[in-house]
């Protein structure tokens, strides 16, 4: 009912916006206000999980950029000639884009919710149509299960976040078994043999070391992305949900 209150609301001008009010009884003024007054307040904070997404990431390629002109990452790239520390560094990247992708679309459907008349295709829009005449028990049981699809479409970020590292220990194996390949017990009395087992030696140990830290600190990186994806969800279904009940309770 106080959606189509509330747009006489924001149709109206600021000086006529009283007389519409005081045209509405008790109940649909407390309602329409409600309404109106979160729809407007929230408008100041429509883009405020992008803002911090961007925020995150703008840090996060500043220091990356100023990691790349002191040279680190040279150095990084030129010690693992596996070249796993690129591959880390390229399913970092998908996760970026697929965290960056789920962001967006929580923040759209943010929006939804404090729009007067939500489109039907938006979360918010499905779940008040699918509401409709249902007591509490059944909408708790959709209310749980939409909290479940969400959660279940944001997990593939957390899941590669959690591969960066493994792949990282992979690279550690790894380069301890370059190392241990370069190691001939029964040569090692020869001089001349020494200087190869240990350029062997700091090439595993580099490609240890490197790929570790890349992967930690990427998933580091891709962990906080995640954080602000989660918090945004959970949001989201709260927000959902309390429309739902508003809309019901009127």
């Amino acid at each position: 009912m106080f959606p189509a209150i509330a747009n006489k609301l924001f149709a109206a001008s600021p000086l006529s916006r009283p007389q519409v009010v005081a045209g509405l009884n008790v109940r649909e003024q407390q309602a329409a206000l409600k309404f109106f007054f979160a729809h407007r307040g929230n408008n100041a904070f429509r883009y405020l999980l992008l803002l911090r997404f961007a925020l995150v990431n703008v840090i996060g390629f500043a220091l990356l950029g100023a990691a790349y002109f002191q040279g680190w990452i040279d150095i990084i790239r030129a010690g693992d000639p596996t070249q796993q520390c690129t591959a880390i560094g390229g399913v970092f990247l998908v996760g970026l884009v697929l965290c960056a992708n789920r962001i967006w679309r929580v923040s759209h459907e943010l929006n939804q919710i404090y729009e007067p008349e939500p489109k039907p295709e938006s979360r918010v829009g499905q779940y008040l149509s699918l509401i409709r005449g249902l007591n509490g028990d059944s909408r708790a049981i959709l209310a749980a299960t939409m909290r479940a699809k969400l959660t279940a479409r944001i997990g593939v970020v957390r899941h590669i976040a959690n591969i960066l590292v493994t792949l990282g220990l992979l690279g550690t194996v790894v380069g301890f078994i370059i190392s241990l390949s370069g190691v001939k017990p029964d040569v090692a009395a020869d001089i001349n043999s020494v200087g190869p087992m240990v350029s062997t030696l700091i090439v595993g140990m580099s490609v240890a070391l490197y790929t570790t830290l890349v992967g930690a600190v990427l998933n580091i990186w891709l962990m906080a992305n995640y954080q602000i994806l989660s918090t945004g969800t959970t949001n989201l279904v709260a927000a959902i949900v309390e429309r739902g009940e508003s809309d019901v309770g009127q």
